[in-house]
């Protein structure tokens, strides 16, 4: 089993009890930092739903107060004025069906893809594209809409997605290690609200089961659960 580094462990040994306040936690992370690259933040729910029943899937967006610190270039596929619209938003690449060819083609430059409802038809094909890499656009993360605009402005402003896995955890960044820490609180409060109201009727007992903040290279700290009742 590989050891860990003594950087590492170093920062480890800061998690002097088993739990900690949303804002100890911060402030710990932070201290511990060792990384030589501005580290993400990342949050990580155990939740209690079975995800493979349809009605425990937990999904949903939110755009976080002070973004995540990482720009995304933006791809809309649209048409007609919805494609000029794209390009006045801030979108990085915007087109119709020349865009789709070029995408089909193994050009894949963007981080989210945001389509229009009437092009849907034509996108289907790039299933295999974008579905493997988590960019095929879906009502359900609103990435699938006539507001053009307003899709484009959220995913700049910060606009993330989150979703349960398999095993019945979600894990979302929610900035960078270099934010000051009332931001990255902020940000965490944003992501926790959003989740509990996510959460299905179908799920029974326990929503969530354990809740981890952690850096990229970072060890994880336990977050207490009373956050989830703020």
């Amino acid at each position: 089993m590989a050891k860990h580094g003594k950087n590492y462990r170093k920062a480890r040994d800061l998690r002097t009890k088993p739990e900690f306040g949303l804002e100890e936690a911060v402030e710990l992370l932070q201290a511990g930092r060792y990384a030589k690259f501005d580290e993400s933040v990342e949050m990580a729910f155990r939740l209690g739903v079975n995800p493979k029943q349809s009605d425990q899937m937990v999904r949903g967006t939110v755009v976080l107060p002070h973004g995540t610190g990482k720009s995304k270039k933006i791809c809309v596929l649209a048409l007609g004025e919805k494609v000029k619209e794209a390009e006045q938003a801030g979108a990085d690449h915007a087109g119709g069906e020349d865009v789709i060819e070029k995408i089909a083609g193994g050009w894949i430059d963007f981080d989210v893809v945001i389509a229009t409802p009437d092009i849907m038809r034509s996108v289907g094909k790039l299933g295999r594209i974008l579905g493997t890499k988590g960019l095929m656009p879906n009502p359900k993360s609103g990435t699938v809409t006539f507001d053009v605009r307003k899709a484009v402005e959220e995913t700049k402003a910060g606009k993330v997605e989150f979703r349960v896995d398999k095993t019945s955890n979600i894990n979302v960044a929610i900035g960078k290690a270099s934010f000051p820490g009332p931001k990255l609180v902020e940000n965490a409060k944003t992501l926790i609200q959003a989740v509990l109201h996510a959460r299905p009727a179908a799920a029974k007992g326990k929503y969530v089961r354990s809740l981890h903040l952690s850096t990229t290279m970072g060890p994880s700290f336990r977050i207490s659960e009373d956050i989830l009742e703020k």
